[in-house]
């Protein structure tokens, strides 16, 4: 029996890029297995973000940390920044030793195999090839690299609303939702294997199925996950606010596995700022929005993303996002400054100069507005304490009667945790705790026995 070789994969951005690094994973599980550590790996995969400019920045610092800590060792160049940038990698990353893309994930085998059998050249192998027929796409996993317990769970690829200052559709392509079907097996599986948290994540969940007949299929998708036998909760990751419907709202409140929770990134609040995005909305419909919310589901947690400095973005735009932050009071909320993309249409709307000036700007004014929401998240915060809720355990505190979980109100790798103090409990298991107070962004709970 040959020896298997050993695969390290350095994984960079969001969570769909998680995914498509789990099923690389597995689809080179017949040739090798995964290390946690690079100094053991015959192969290494550096799985890059490309969504802007400090993405790709951090993708192509690792890649090149990486490529001088371990010169004799294959290296390739996988995901957004590859899919996107193919041609130019290709011609001046000599050190790269393959450039793959992120659509059809199961060539990554052909890649690998060419790899060991073919003469290194002067420059990099480079595959990029298109996303294979809906029915016959094969997402199985049988590694995650989250925490126990918890899955992220793929609906769709790709995006329409091709938002103006937005790379995804560039990147990812048009909307391509998944056969409902296909999305139905792998949460079974998920869900037999122990997993108690499936974490849906697309570009946008609404829009699920509307690249079939101009209409959202999400509710029903929602309706036949909860239809699921198990004891499993389901989360909703990046909701367009503009497609946040009322049924989304009657289908939470009538499905207990649904958490209350709401992903919904709202970018601006100023109306010729979101026109200019390509987004419909303005400061009163989008208050209007998480005022309903709130009313049907008096618990619901919510957190969005905001941008900044976006071309034309005027002082009273910004004093109008303050105002947004301050009236909605979000859970949990993040920004950043706008990267001009090429092959955006935004990056026509300025210059590099001045697209620079507004930059420094915008970096003044995010830190005064991470300030006032970091008073919010924590007065919100308290209304948690003294409350009992179910914490997903995700890993144990060595040599402590501690460990560190999750409750409903926190998602994975973006909000704060919960350390809960108790004896005898398992990562990947759900407990019944107690909040007893707020450190930071963090929650203190006791397990009740």
């Amino acid at each position: 029996m040959a020896t298997m070789k050993k695969l390290y994969i350095e994984n960079l951005g969001c969570a769909k890029n998680q995914v498509d690094a789990e099923v690389m994973a597995y689809t080179l599980r017949n040739t090798y297995t995964l290390t946690e550590e690079a100094d053991d790996a015959d192969l290494i995969l550096v799985n890059t973000c490309g969504f802007i400019e400090s993405a790709k920045e951090e993708s192509l610092t690792t890649f090149f940390t990486l490529r001088n800590d371990y010169p004799d060792k294959k290296i390739i160049l996988s995901g957004c920044l590859a899919q996107r940038y193919a041609n130019e990698l290709s011609e001046e990353l000599k050190e790269a030793d393959a450039i793959f893309g992120n659509r059809d994930l199961r060539k990554i085998r052909d890649l690998a195999e060419a790899l060991n059998t073919e003469t290194k050249t002067t420059k990099p192998l480079c595959m990029v090839p298109e996303y294979p027929d809906p029915m016959e796409e094969d997402d199985t996993r049988d590694h995650l690299f989250t925490f126990p317990g918890s899955a992220y769970l793929k609906i769709s690829e790709g995006c329409n609303h091709c938002c103006s200052y937005c790379a995804i559709p560039v990147i990812r392509g048009p909307l391509r939702s998944r056969p409902m079907e296909a999305i139905l097996k792998e949460a079974k599986r998920l869900i037999d294997s122990g997993i108690k948290e499936l974490n849906l994540i697309a570009q946008d969940l609404s829009a699920y199925g509307w690249d079939w007949d101009k209409v959202s299929h999400f509710e029903e998708l929602l309706d036949k996950l909860c239809a699921l036998e198990g004891d499993f909760k389901i989360r909703m990751l990046y909701i367009h606010p503009d497609w946040m419907t009322d049924r989304i709202i009657e289908c939470v409140k009538r499905n207990e596995k649904i958490l209350h929770y709401f992903d919904i990134p709202f970018q601006h609040a100023s109306a010729p700022i979101l026109k200019s995005m390509g987004r419909t909305g303005d400061l009163n419909s989008y208050i209007a929005l998480i005022e309903k919310i709130r009313k049907n589901i008096p618990d619901a947690v919510i957190r969005t993303t905001l941008m900044l400095g976006f071309p034309g973005e005027t002082e009273e735009d910004y004093r109008e996002l303050v105002t947004f932050t301050k009236i909605c009071r979000f859970n949990w909320m993040g920004s950043f400054v706008y990267s001009r993309e090429e092959d955006t249409r935004a990056f026509d709307m300025t210059d590099e100069k001045t697209h620079e000036e507004l930059s420094k700007i915008s970096d003044k004014r995010q830190k005064k507005l991470q300030k006032i929401q970091e008073k919010i998240t924590e007065e919100k915060l308290q209304d948690f304490v003294g409350n009992e809720y179910s914490v997903l355990i995700e890993e144990l505190i060595s040599g402590e009667d501690l460990a560190i979980g999750r409750i409903y109100s926190q998602a994975p790798e973006v909000d704060g945790l919960t350390v809960v103090m108790g004896r005898n409990m398992v990562p990947g298991n759900i407990y019944k705790c107690r909040i007893t107070a707020v450190r930071d962004v963090d929650l203190e709970a006791v397990k009740i026995d």
